[in-house]
């Protein structure tokens, strides 16, 4: 692996991790401002975070093994 594509996982890392972080913000929005009466939206954004935060930990894990790899 060359040290352009460790940068290009480490960036992808950096924007699954925002997004991850942005879906787990609206889901804190929505309990706070808008429940009870949006409890129909939990299911779908609670899963939309829970997605978002597997894609980030799986992008992390593959990059810290490249990191290793290259150590």
């Amino acid at each position: 692996m060359t040290e352009e594509e460790l940068k290009a996982m480490q960036k992808a890392v950096r924007k699954a991790k925002r997004i991850a972080t942005e879906k787990a913000g609206e889901l804190h929005d929505l309990v706070e401002d808008r429940l009870p009466g949006a409890f129909e939206e939990i299911p779908a954004m609670a899963q939309a975070t829970y997605d978002a935060c597997k894609a980030w930990s799986e992008a992390d894990a593959a990059f810290r093994a490249a990191e290793t790899e290259m150590s």
